[in-house]
């Protein structure tokens, strides 16, 4: 799978995971779903944020090291 495929699924998971998640709290809605709400989903946004960019920067060393082999 290519760098651009991978950022793909990882943004898909997480806006499905999101999704998954609002669903489960309509059933589990105490502190311990807050907690782990917090624990989580927090950071989550922020931390696929910093690794599509990391993808994003691993594809364009990836496409100069084939450019430089040729």
């Amino acid at each position: 799978m290519s760098t651009k495929g991978s950022a793909a699924t990882l943004n898909q998971a997480t806006k499905d995971l999101l999704v998954a998640w609002q669903e489960a709290k309509t059933h589990w809605h105490d502190i311990k779903s807050a907690e782990f709400e917090q624990q989580y989903f927090e950071e989550l946004p922020n931390r696929v944020m910093r690794a599509l960019g990391v993808l994003e920067e691993l594809d364009a060393l990836l496409r100069k090291v084939r450019n430089d082999c040729e």
